[in-house]
């Protein structure tokens, strides 16, 4: 029995190294390239890609390539990310994005470990006058240069931080902070004012400015931000009113 049981975990660990293949720019892979983004041998890539596509965890186009599938999605959307902060928070993001005319969306931690984790995006309204992001529903960004990702740090306790700032921080532009003292002066702050802001640290031209919500019972710490072009940053309008949302947010989930 044990050897099955090793044997079932070897088969969901490539199988998701698969599904981890595809990206925001690659939508569509054929048997070879899933095999070498994946390490697998190619025979066993396209043995899995077949049995993915038969549950509808991949759908098959007709070139022959697979994309993720419909039915992965479905699943995907039963997470409590979807159903209960996606779902709630929609109304309060979409006031949001009328009130200040910016892009809005919403953040959670990707996982606890401060060793890996990021800013997942859940949730994003932008419109014809918001300025371009690189974010995306389901993407993710560091923590250390995106508002709703700073917000996210300033929710963690010291520990937590020690143990985050034992990691290579990466430099996304020239105004990115990667010193230890400067960021955790800047996670002060914005522990003090209730929001966090970033300033070109992601994309040159964007400001930011996030709030993290209360911790809420069977979900992941949470954030809601606005980016906008450095030259209409109205940083306490904006502030005020994303907190006021984090706040209305919150309320909903936990009524």
């Amino acid at each position: 029995m044990a050897r099955d049981r090793g044997d079932a975990e070897g088969v969901l660990e490539r199988a998701t190294r698969m599904l981890r293949s595809f990206s925001a720019d690659d939508e569509s892979l054929t048997a070879a390239e899933l095999a070498s983004r994946s390490g697998l041998p190619r025979s066993t890539a396209h043995r899995l890609a077949t049995e993915l596509a038969t549950l509808k965890l991949l759908d098959r186009l007709p070139d022959g390539a697979f994309t993720i599938g419909t039915g992965l999605w479905e699943l995907g959307e039963l997470a409590p990310v979807s159903m209960r902060l996606r779902e709630r928070a929609l109304p309060h993001v979409l006031r949001l994005y009328e009130a200040s005319g910016e892009n809005v969306h919403i953040a959670v931690l990707s996982d606890g470990d401060p060793a890996t984790a990021e800013a997942l995006y859940v949730a994003r309204v932008t419109g014809p006058h918001s300025i371009p992001t690189l974010s995306r529903m389901g993407g993710r960004h560091p923590l250390h240069t995106t508002g709703v990702g700073k917000a996210l740090l300033a929710q963690r306790d010291d520990d937590w931080l020690d143990l985050f700032f034992r990691r290579s921080l990466e430099r996304e532009t020239v105004h990115s902070i990667v010193d230890e003292r400067q960021l955790r002066d800047e996670i002060t702050i914005a522990r003090e004012r209730g929001f966090a802001t970033t300033r070109q640290e992601m994309t040159l031209g964007n400001v930011s400015i996030a709030a993290s919500l209360p911790p809420v019972a069977g979900l992941p710490p949470a954030a809601v931000g606005v980016v906008t072009h450095l030259a209409r940053a109205d940083e306490r309008r904006l502030g005020a009113l994303v907190v006021a949302a984090a706040r209305d947010i919150a309320r909903d989930l936990i009524d």
